[in-house]
């Protein structure tokens, strides 16, 4: 199979503007990708561009949960709860190294949004409707048994609580491997590809003109059929085409900050009201714990996405408010990240109220646009839409989705035992080299069995920190030669997760990344002192709230 590397750029594109596709999906998210890979395991010629990096928008900024949503029941959205519910479990077996079995803690608090009975009757029928099998449903718990579970959890007020069973995952690295999976199924992907505009015959969609910010050329590809599913710029493409009648966008920000574990060092995965009866996860994530989150209606920049000082200072508030760690303020937060849900526009109704359904809107060009839905519905949004596709297609091609069976990695593993076993195996090795135990985890949820290869890579060296940076070397000649990266923040961000995760080892390595990509697609010192002043900038935005 050819690597899927930006190396390869010049020779596949030019191989990519002779054919004519059955398939271009526009937007390189989490849907962007399912669509690409239910079709190309269909057998479509698909093409998948991005403007940016795959999963740099709302796909690598979400709560980072496969979860069916309990509070939609409260909204009587049954359908959605009940399809991401059993999406769940299909999701988490396509990649569980990707996707892990996480115990969610709801503590109940007088007047809270849940009550007992309440709660217990809605993961009931939660369980129910997921299909959760009968070890992993929900268990009731009284106050002193929440306190010895998370003994952080303020007293004062509690009324016991619940333990039932979600799934956490990385969103970029679920994205990522879509996009590498609908490669090994025949389909082409570019990054840093950028529509411009729509070719068009007879007034039809006939395909699409881009910007290649890799070549910095113009480009056309020619399609059958088109389709958007570009989150929160589908109304800016579906201008681009004339095509906005009818229902439109309504873009919420929400936002997540980011502590040491040890200054909020819970055990499980807290789902809790904030002060105001609003909803916030915390969850912690090997060294760190992310919280969030916010939702507001946003109107403003769709490119540079930030947390606002306001934002921070409300959630740091939710976290003071219900659990008890005396003293943690803003100087705590170490990383955060901001990103943009685009739901679709109901009068009268508040950011938190609106349905988290996706929406496929059919213009009379033929340009096809999906929108709306969660993070745990990708697959079955793509598959409507591969459906829609292969229902205009005359004669009609009888292919059944497959995506519910197709790994997302080969060789993948059996179960989440086996991923398990691989951290343990892989941490034995580590050990003599003074990396921890964390490592060997980060390597192989981050990569799966790819964390052989990487760590095979690894020459030896002297010192955890030197051993540290020896890895990460070999982690991004991996992503250079098979993860389509160009930019540092590719790899920084949406390859590794350190941006928000690890923050410390961009500020120390940001700059060796930065000279070993240059060295790679030859930039000139302009280029390469323009790149690193934007790769600085970004690691800055994590907490430009400190500075408002």
């Amino acid at each position: 199979m050819r690597k899927f590397s930006v190396l390869n750029r010049e020779e596949d594109i030019s191989a990519a503007v002779e054919k004519h596709y059955d398939l271009i999906v526009v937007g390189g998210g989490v849907t962007g990708a399912g669509i690409a890979l239910d079709a190309s395991s269909r057998g479509l010629a698909t093409l998948l561009l991005e403007k940016k990096d795959f999963a740099s928008g709302t796909s690598s900024k979400s709560t980072k949960l496969i979860h069916g949503g309990l509070r939609y029941l409260k909204q009587f959205e049954i359908g959605l709860v009940r399809e991401t519910g059993t999406e769940r479990a299909i999701v988490h077996h396509l990649a569980p190294h990707l996707v892990h079995p996480e115990k969610m803690l709801l503590p109940i608090v007088e007047n809270g949004t849940f009550g007992k009975w309440s709660a217990s009757i809605a993961i009931s029928v939660y369980d129910y409707l997921a299909g959760v099998k009968p070890e992993d449903r929900k268990v009731g718990l009284t106050t002193e048994e929440l306190l010895e579970e998370e003994p952080l959890v303020k007293a004062k007020g509690l009324n016991g609580g619940m333990m039932y069973s979600e799934y956490r995952t990385d969103d970029a690295r679920l994205t990522m491997a879509l996009v590498k999976a609908a490669v090994r199924h025949g389909a082409d992907a570019y990054n840093h590809c950028a529509l411009s505009d729509f070719l068009y015959q007879d007034g039809k969609v006939v395909g699409v003109r881009c910007i290649d910010h890799v070549q910095d050329r113009e480009i056309e590809f020619k399609a059958t059929h088109v389709v958007s599913a570009a989150g929160p710029w589908v109304d800016q493409i579906r201008a681009l085409d004339g095509s906005t009648g009818g229902k439109s966008l309504h873009l919420t920000k929400g936002v997540h900050i980011v502590v040491p574990h040890k200054r909020l060092p819970i055990n499980h995965a807290v789902y809790f009201d904030a002060f105001d009866g609003r909803m916030m996860f915390a969850i912690p994530r090997g060294r760190v714990t992310y919280v969030g989150t916010s939702d507001t209606t946003y109107a403003e920049d769709l490119d540079r996405v930030l947390c606002t000082r306001a934002d921070a200072e409300y959630i740091i508030g939710a976290i003071n408010n219900y659990f008890d760690v005396p003293g943690l303020g803003l100087e705590d937060v170490i990383s955060s990240w901001a990103g943009l849900r685009p739901l679709i526009h109901e009068d009268g109704k508040s950011p938190s109220e609106l349905s988290r359904k996706d929406e496929i809107f059919e213009a009379p060009s033929g340009l096809i646009s999906i929108a709306g839905g969660k993070l745990t519905g990708y697959r079955k949004m793509a598959q409507r839409i591969v459906d829609l596709v292969i229902s205009r297609r005359a004669p009609s091609n009888s292919s059944k989705c497959q995506t519910a069976s197709l790994s997302l990695q080969e060789p993948t593993y059996p179960d989440y035992a086996a991923v398990t076993q691989h951290i343990e195996s892989l941490a034995k090795e580590m050990k003599s080299t003074g990396l921890e135990h964390y490592h060997a985890w980060y390597l192989v949820t981050t990569y799966g069995r790819d964390a052989d290869l990487i760590w095979s890579q690894v020459s030896e060296g002297h010192g955890a920190e030197n051993m540290r940076s020896l890895l990460l070397e070999a982690e991004l000649e991996h992503c250079l030669a098979s993860e389509s990266i160009y930019y540092p923040q590719d790899f920084l961000n949406r390859r590794t997760g350190a941006l928000y995760f690890d923050i410390e080892l961009v500020n120390q390595f940001q700059n060796q990344v930065t000279t070993r990509l240059g060295q790679a697609f030859d930039w000139s010192s302009s280029e390469l002192d323009r790149i690193l002043e934007a790769t600085i900038q970004e690691t800055k935005d994590c907490l430009a709230f400190l500075n408002e």
